[in-house]
C-alpha cells in the first residue's frame, strides 16, 4: 500500500510553507448557489434564456421557443459542461449522482449523443482537494522494485526540486574536490616524477571514478510519476483504444543495462491512464475494443484502487521491474454502441453494474419550446467553443433547429446526435467566415447542408444521376413484375432500388429464389411475403418457381424488411400478368396477414424518389407522422399512406378491370391482424 511521505525530512522544504499552501482555497469549477455535494451544485437546471426575454405566448409556435434574440451572440453560455448538455436528462441525472457518490457509469448509445461530454462534465463535479502527486523512489534494497509515495497535489514538484538542488550541491562539491585532486596529481607528475603521460592517465582515472560515483547520488532523485499541482479540476483521462502500456503503465526499455551506464529503474517507470486518472475520471469509449487481458487488469485496478507498474513486453528489460502498488482510485466511465456489451468482459461489466450505473443514451427528445431554446443555446455554445465562427442570425438558428427536427426522423422530436449537428454549424460558420460576414445567415446553413452531406448521401446522389444517364430508373409507363422500391444507405441517404419478379415452371418442387445479396432479415421478409402469395394465388404455385431480383444492389447487400410490399407487389404482378405503374415508388414492411408495417428512413426515401423523377410514393400509414421532407421536394411528389397490401395494389397496379378483381380477391382472403390506425396515437416505432 502506498504511504504518505513526511515533508519534514526532505531537504529544502519548509513544513510551514507546505501547510500554508494546503490551506489555500481550491478553485471550484464554476460558482454555484448550492452547497458542495448538493444536487444544485452538481448541475443546476439553468435556463438558456438567462438575461434574454421570452415570449411565452408565442413559444409553442416559434422555432426558437419564444426567445427574443437577434443572433446567437445574445444567448448566455453556461461555464460548466454539465449545464451545457442538451437533452439526455436521465444520463445527466445519473452522472450527477455518480459524481456525488463516486460510482462508475456505463453509457450505451449511438455515436455523437454526448457520452464523452458527460464524462468530462463528471470530472468537473468531483472535488479537487483530494488530488495527489505520485512519486517513485529508488529502492536501495532491490533496484527492480521501486518504492511509491503519494503527497498532496503540488508537493511532488517541490520534493523533486529539493532533491535536485541537494544533488546539485553535492555534485558541485564533488566536482570541486575532483579538480583539486586532479590538479595535485598532474602537479606531482610534472614537478616531482616528471612523467606527464602518467599524470594525465591518473587524472583520467580520477575523473571517471568521480563521474561514476555521482550516478549514485543522481539515483536518489525521485521520479514525479503523476503531477497534479496545476490541476483546476479533477483529472479526466481518455483511454479509448489504449494499448496495455498506455492504459496500465509501463517501464521504458534501457539499452544500457549494466556497467554504470544504465538508467535507474525508478526513472524509467511511466504512468498509465489509470494512474493519471487517480481521484478523477477514466473515460473509455468503445470499451469492447480493449484487449481482454487489459479488461481483466482494469477490473483488478477498479477493485483494489491501486495497480503496480511493470514492463508490458516480456522481452524488454522493463519486464524485470515492478513497482509497489500505485494509486488508481478513479471513477470509470465506459461507453460504446449496443454491440459494446457483447465483447465486454462479463466480470468487468458486473463491477460497473454492481457498483455503479448503466444508462442508455436517447437518440431523440420531445420537441418542446424549452428544448428549442436549448438548441438555440447549442448553436451559441458551438460558436463559442470554436472561437473563429461568426455568430448565427435568428433565421440561421431556426434553420439549424429545422434540420434537428428533420434528422430526428419523427414528428415532434429533435435529434440528439449533436456531434453531426455541430458539424453542420461549423460548416455554415466556415462558409460565412470565408466571405467575411459579420453573422452566419440562413443561406449559409442551407449551403452547408449540401456541403456536409455524408459519404453515403453523396454516393446515393451519384447513383441516382448515373441511373438517369443510362436510363436505369424507369419513371413512366407500365411494366409487369417490376416495382420501384426504396432503400436507405447508411443512416441518412435514400436510394431507389428496383425489384423484378418472374414466375417460371419448376423442374422440381416450387421455390422462392431471391437474388441481390440479401441478408438474414431481408430473406425472412421474402419468406413472409411468400405466405401471402401462396394464399392469394388461385394457381398451384408448388409447381412454379418465383424468382425475385433486387437490381443493382451495392456491396452492402439488402438488410431489413422495408422492401416487403415491393416484393409482394412485383410477385403478384408477375403471377397475374397485371402491369405496375412505373411512376410510383414504395416502401413498407408486411405482416403475414397483409398489414403494412412501419419502417425507418421514410423521409430520405421519399426525397430519393423525388430526385429520381417519380411522381408518387407509397409509405406505411404509421410512418405518415415521420415525414419531414425538404420544401423543394414537397411539390415534386405525392405521398400516399397505406395500411394494407390491398391498398398498395389498388394504387400501384394499372388497368382498372384486372386491378379491381385482384384487390377484391385479396381483401377477401387476407384479414388485418392489426388495428387500422396502428401507430398513429403515440408515435410509431422506427425500425431500419
Amino acid at each position: 500500500m502506498s504511504d504518505n511521505i513526511e515533508t519534514d525530512d526532505i531537504p529544502g522544504i519548509d513544513p510551514d510553507v507546505d501547510s500554508e499552501e494546503d490551506d489555500t482555497e481550491t478553485e471550484e469549477a464554476p460558482e454555484s448557489d448550492g452547497e458542495i455535494g448538493s444536487d444544485t451544485d452538481l448541475g443546476s437546471d439553468v435556463t438558456v434564456d438567462a438575461g434574454v426575454e421570452v415570449d411565452e405566448e408565442a413559444a409553442e409556435d416559434d422555432l426558437l421557443g419564444g426567445l427574443k434574440i437577434d443572433s446567437s451572440a445574445d444567448i448566455e453560455v453556461p461555464d460548466r459542461l454539465v449545464d451545457q448538455v442538451i437533452g439526455q436528462g436521465n444520463a445527466r441525472d445519473i452522472v450527477k449522482k455518480a459524481a456525488k457518490q463516486r460510482r462508475h457509469v456505463m453509457m450505451i448509445g449511438s455515436p455523437g449523443t454526448g457520452k464523452s461530454m458527460l464524462a468530462k462534465a463528471m470530472s468537473q463535479l468531483l472535488p479537487k482537494e483530494e488530488l495527489q502527486d505520485v512519486l517513485v523512489y529508488h529502492n536501495p534494497d532491490d533496484g527492480n522494485e521501486p518504492k511509491v509515495r503519494t503527497v498532496p497535489a503540488g508537493k511532488g514538484e517541490q520534493i523533486v526540486d529539493a532533491h535536485k538542488e541537494e544533488a546539485r550541491k553535492r555534485n558541485q562539491m564533488r566536482n570541486f574536490l575532483m579538480w583539486i585532486i586532479i590538479a595535485i596529481v598532474i602537479g606531482y607528475s610534472l614537478i616531482i616524477v616528471q612523467q606527464i603521460l602518467l599524470g594525465i592517465l591518473a587524472a583520467g582515472v580520477i575523473y571517471l571514478a568521480f563521474r561514476y560515483g555521482s550516478r549514485g547520488s543522481d539515483a536518489m532523485i525521485p521520479n514525479l510519476l503523476v503531477s497534479r499541482g496545476d490541476q483546476k479540476t479533477a483529472p479526466f483521462e481518455e483511454a479509448t483504444g489504449a494499448h496495455a502500456g498506455a492504459l496500465l503503465g509501463d517501464v521504458r526499455h534501457d539499452p544500457f543495462q549494466s556497467g554504470g551506464m544504465e538508467t535507474p529503474s525508478h526513472d524509467r517507470v511511466e504512468a498509465g491512464a489509470i494512474h493519471k486518472a487517480n481521484k478523477g475520471v477514466l473515460f473509455i469509449d468503445e470499451i469492447n475494443t480493449l484487449d481482454i487481458r487489459s479488461q481483466q487488469k482494469l477490473m483488478t485496478a477498479i477493485q483494489e484502487g491501486e495497480f503496480s507498474i511493470t514492463g508490458q513486453s516480456e522481452r524488454s528489460s522493463g519486464a524485470m521491474v515492478q513497482t509497489e502498488p500505485v494509486p488508481c482510485d478513479f471513477v470509470m466511465v465506459a461507453a460504446g454502441n449496443l454491440d459494446a456489451m457483447e465483447n465486454m468482459h462479463p466480470a468487468l461489466r458486473s463491477r460497473v453494474k454492481g457498483y455503479g450505473y448503466e444508462v442508455y443514451m436517447d437518440d431523440t427528445i420531445d420537441d418542446t419550446p424549452e428544448m428549442r431554446r436549448k438548441y438555440a443555446r447549442f448553436v451559441a455554445q458551438e460558436v463559442e467553443k470554436d472561437g473563429r465562427l461568426p455568430h448565427f442570425t435568428r433565421e440561421a438558428i431556426e434553420e439549424v433547429i429545422l434540420e434537428a427536427q428533420r434528422r430526428s426522423g419523427r414528428k415532434e422530436h429533435l435529434t440528439l446526435k449533436l456531434r453531426d449537428l455541430g458539424g453542420l454549424v461549423r460548416v455554415a460558420g466556415d462558409i460565412a467566415r470565408a466571405e467575411d460576414k459579420d453573422y452566419t445567415e440562413r443561406g449559409d446553413v442551407l449551403q452547408a447542408k449540401k456541403r456536409s452531406r455524408s459519404i453515403e448521401q453523396q454516393l446515393a446522389d451519384n447513383y441516382i444521376e448515373r441511373r438517369k444517364d443510362y436510363e436505369l430508373t424507369v419513371s413512366e409507363g407500365d411494366v409487369v413484375g417490376r416495382v420501384n422500391g426504396l432503400a436507405v444507405m447508411g443512416e441518412d441517404s435514400g436510394i431507389v432500388l428496383p425489384v423484378m419478379a418472374e414466375v417460371t415452371p419448376s423442374q422440381g418442387p416450387g421455390e422462392v429464389i431471391a437474388t441481390g445479396q440479401l441478408k438474414e432479415m431481408a430473406e425472412e421478409a421474402v419468406q413472409n411475403v411468400s405466405a401471402i402469395i401462396k394464399k392469394f394465388s388461385d394457381e398451384d404455385i408448388s409447381e412454379k418457381d418465383v424468382h425475385i431480383q433486387f437490381v443493382q444492389v451495392g456491396e452492402g447487400g439488402v438488410d431489413g424488411d422495408s422492401a416487403s410490399i415491393t416484393v409482394a407487389t412485383a410477385v403478384i404482378s408477375a403471377l397475374e400478368n397485371v402491369p405496375v405503374e412505373q411512376n410510383i415508388a414504395m416502401t413498407g414492411s408486411l405482416s403475414v396477414r397483409g398489414d403494412v408495417l412501419p419502417v425507418g428512413g421514410v423521409t430520405h426515401k421519399i426525397e430519393a424518389a423525388a430526385k429520381s423523377g417519380l411522381d408518387k410514393v407509397i409509405i406505411p400509414a404509421a410512418n405518415e407522422q415521420d415525414v419531414m421532407i425538404e420544401e423543394e421536394y414537397e411539390e415534386m411528389i405525392e405521398i400516399i399512406p397505406v395500411s394494407h397490401i390491398s391498398e398498395v395494389l389498388e394504387v400501384a397496379l394499372a388497368g382498372e378491370t384486372d386491378k379491381d378483381s385482384l384487390v377484391s380477391r385479396l381483401k377477401s382472403i387476407t384479414g388485418s391482424a392489426l388495428e387500422h390506425d396502428v401507430g398513429r396515437g403515440s408515435g410509431s416505432p422506427n425500425p431500419q
